[in-house]
């Protein structure tokens, strides 16, 4: 009677602890559709945003690619996210086993992708976007992509050149522009309503650092989205986190179904 009081209780404890990850299984992978879905808007926000995002992304190849590897990954999220709530509720060996195979290949992919990150982090320093600047930028040819980026970040974030208005110092632009010291988009505003107009064009046009933006467009974009670079990372760490404890709850589920 007491072995089998003992078999009855140790059997209930198994069945609440099993239940237990069950259900915090669910909340994982329910954690994990909520950052598919984050995922997936930032993608379609950048490739869809009526305020230029889309064309300062697309400056940079790097950059480009990497909205549609959040949107892949957004995506891929937002199924696991579902299918791990499924098979975690219906208690369901076949779903449970796909589930923890699909997202152990998106975990080593992200692991990928992160490295690849660092290893080309030259390609986003001041050094290769000057570089960049000062062999192809031309100045007032908006129908080449990188022109047209560059007056773009300049005229929305009131700023000149990568790291100062000397960066066009022998630049192509100076060559196709001799009279000109900086573009008319370093040039201070006068107004930001309809087409900008500027306070002194000809003096800015003449080197006149009064009258023209002086800080770079480097500074000027990391400081506008360092909060966002901050909450990117941090939310990276936190899918990676969720993703390894779904991954173990699966296996124990799995384990634990008979």
């Amino acid at each position: 009677m007491g072995l089998g009081e003992a078999s009855a209780r140790g059997t209930a404890i198994e069945g609440e602890c099993l239940s237990c990850i069950k259900y915090l299984m669910f909340v994982f992978n329910f954690l994990i559709f909520l950052g598919g879905s984050f995922l997936l808007g930032v993608g379609v926000w950048v490739l869809v945003d009526p305020t230029g995002f889309r064309e300062i992304v697309a400056a940079n190849p790097l950059l480009f690619t990497g909205v549609y590897v959040v949107l892949a990954m957004g995506g891929m999220l937002f199924l696991l996210g579902f299918l791990g709530c499924c098979g975690a509720i219906r208690e369901n060996k076949c779903l449970l086993l796909f589930f923890f195979m699909l997202i152990l290949i998106i975990f080593l992919a992200e692991l990928a992708a992160a490295i690849l990150a660092f290893i080309f982090r030259e390609h986003l320093t001041r050094e290769y976007f000057t570089k960049e600047m000062k062999e192809h930028y031309q100045g007032y040819n908006n129908t080449d992509v990188f022109t047209g980026t560059w007056n773009a970040i300049m005229n929305t974030f009131d700023c000149c050149g990568v790291n100062s208005p000397e960066d066009f110092k022998g630049s192509t632009f100076r060559r196709m522009n001799p009279s000109e010291e900086v573009p008319v988009f370093c040039c201070q505003k006068a107004s930001e309503l309809g087409d900008p107009t500027y306070k002194n064009q000809n003096a800015c046009l003449n080197g006149n650092m009064n009258v023209r933006y002086n800080k770079g467009c480097y500074s000027a974009v990391v400081d506008y989205f360092e909060l966002y670079i901050y909450v990117a990372g941090a939310l990276a760490i936190v899918v990676l986190t969720i993703e390894l404890l779904a991954m173990v709850f699966a296996m124990c589920l799995f384990r634990g179904i008979q």
